[in-house]
């Protein structure tokens, strides 16, 4: 009996690739040609970015300066702004996510400014597909990220252009499901860097975020309970992206 392969039923198994930007400084070192471009900036913009989505908020504009804040706040908008973890004088809220409730947010239109991750967002803004993520969403985005078939680069927002910690495990966490679906590989040493502190955090990542600069930092700014809730895995199932000029959730 000779023997024969069915040629026809053999599967090609197509993979994606993994990258991880550490900084937005070296964002224009990567190519972005059908490729999703994940932004994080876990303490805190796309944490409240999330929450905010997660409590109702309609749609989300995102600005560099406090004079263009401004600008939208005399036009009638209602302004998020932060400089530094304080709250700048002519804005309604500031950048905690416990004022973010459904009450205020519900079918509204928020334009929003921070230190860094406003600015990361805007940097990425043009790409072909950015999606704005965090760990309280984690899940949400790695199955919507398997899903669209595509590379995936993982920005980091940092903090003032240089190397965050708490970034990087993010980008290691959803780097270590992303690899779980056997879809997806890298050549990349920073997702090799973010997977290592993982792997290393996540055995008592409440111990382990207690040596992160901006954790301490934000500590002493009397934060420490939204600090602790930037860290909870997956509390919602959002799944906030860029169209346009603005943000939008695509997972209601």
């Amino acid at each position: 009996m000779g023997f024969f392969i069915n040629l026809a039923s053999l599967k090609t198994i197509v993979m994606y690739k993994i990258e991880v930007c550490l900084s937005p400084e070296l964002f224009d070192k990567y190519t972005l040609e059908n490729k999703i471009v994940v932004i994080v900036d876990i303490l805190r913009a796309t944490s409240i970015i999330t929450t905010m989505f997660h409590n109702g908020l309609k749609k989300l504009i995102p600005v560099n300066s406090l004079k263009e804040a401004n600008k939208y706040k005399n036009d009638g908008y209602l302004v998020a702004a932060e400089r530094n973890g304080r709250k700048v004088d002519f804005a309604d809220y500031g950048n905690s996510p416990f004022e973010f409730t459904t009450e205020n947010l519900e079918g509204k239109t928020l334009v929003y400014s921070t230190t860094n991750g406003t600015n990361t967002i805007n940097i990425a803004a043009k790409s072909e597909s950015v999606l704005i993520a965090s760990f309280l969403n984690l899940s949400s985005v790695a199955h919507y990220v398997v899903n669209q078939k595509k590379d995936v680069l993982i920005l980091c927002s940092g903090w003032e252009g240089n190397f965050c910690i708490e970034d990087s495990l993010f980008a290691g966490a959803l780097t270590e499901k992303l690899l779980t679906s056997k879809n997806f590989t890298t050549n990349c040493d920073s997702v090799i860097l973010s997977l290592d502190l993982w792997n290393i955090a996540k055995i008592d990542i409440n111990q382990y975020i207690k040596k992160i600069y901006q954790y301490n930092r934000l500590i002493n700014l009397g934060m420490e309970e939204i600090v602790n809730y930037c860290f909870r895995i997956d509390m919602t199932e959002v799944l906030p992206v860029i169209e346009k000029y603005y943000l939008v959730n695509i997972n209601k």
